[in-house]
């Protein structure tokens, strides 16, 4: 079942709701550049043990609208804090991958945790996804700057190049075609202003503001959001839980589904 929800008067975040009577609610937000589709081999198989699984089409992704301003963090965020009292719902666990997981962290210290109960992270671009004087466990600031200039100036070539990255196990040609017509689907221009907002944004003080039951789950693999990355939120975030997935890079929610489903059961139950 989709909604499309205000989340401003002119713009509508798409949602999908997957089996709305569920007794425990799971809200899903995807991560760059892709949309709610990256969590399919999740909602095959979670809505079976009596979950409700929302996921959430970030604003310039998959089916949401795609305007042209205010990708900040603070903002996506914000849509987020749109959709939860939008549908009423409470008491749910909120899952972020790699940017997603950044908005979710946003998410909490900017709402205050409104309505979660647990928080799961999955390969998640934070606390920072580049190198700074401080953090020197990120990217070479000069990777992401090549993602950006590859979406203005070839953005299906970048796309396929990102997907080689983000699987550490060996991917069919259908699949990588599958992976690639979702981030087609974004806006470039919200590909690249996103892009820019996990290059410039860190979420070191929001750390603290997290007081929910936490699940941190990263690939060793991870080219993208590298494992350092896990360590630092697993350092920073009490009542944290960090999980290895050690034959995963970025697309753990694939390339380890059973594994990842059965511990975000146990987490939630």
């Amino acid at each position: 079942m989709g909604y499309y929800i205000h989340v401003e008067p002119d713009v509508r975040v798409y949602t999908e709701d997957i089996n709305p009577k569920g007794n425990r609610t799971i809200l899903f937000i995807h991560g760059w550049p892709a949309n709610h589709n990256l969590f399919e081999y999740q909602f095959n198989e979670l809505p079976g043990y009596g979950f409700r699984c929302i996921g959430v089409d970030l604003r310039g992704f998959g089916k949401s609208d795609k305007p042209w301003r205010k990708y900040s963090l603070n903002r996506l965020a914000d849509d987020i804090y749109c959709v939860i009292r939008s549908l009423r719902l409470e008491n749910i666990t909120l899952v972020g991958h790699s940017v997603g997981g950044a908005v979710a962290i946003r998410y909490m210290s900017r709402h205050c945790g409104y309505h979660v109960s647990k928080l799961a992270l999955l390969g998640a671009a934070a606390p920072s996804v580049v190198q700074r004087p401080n953090f020197p466990h990120g990217l070479p600031i000069e990777e992401v700057n090549r993602l950006i200039e590859g979406t203005y100036q070839d953005r299906p070539k970048m796309l396929e190049q990102f997907g080689t990255s983000f699987f550490y196990q060996k991917i069919s040609q259908p699949f990588a075609e599958w992976f690639l017509e979702m981030g087609l689907e974004a806006a470039g221009w919200a590909t690249a202003k996103v892009a820019k907002t996990f290059r410039d944004e860190t979420l070191f003080s929001d750390l603290c503001e997290i007081h929910v039951p936490t699940l941190i789950l990263h690939g060793i693999h991870d080219q993208v959001c590298l494992y350092p990355l896990a360590t630092a939120l697993h350092n920073g975030i009490l009542r944290s839980k960090l999980v290895p997935f050690e034959h995963s890079g970025h697309g753990l929610m694939w390339e380890e589904k059973e594994k990842l489903n059965k511990e975000l059961m146990k987490f939630i139950n």
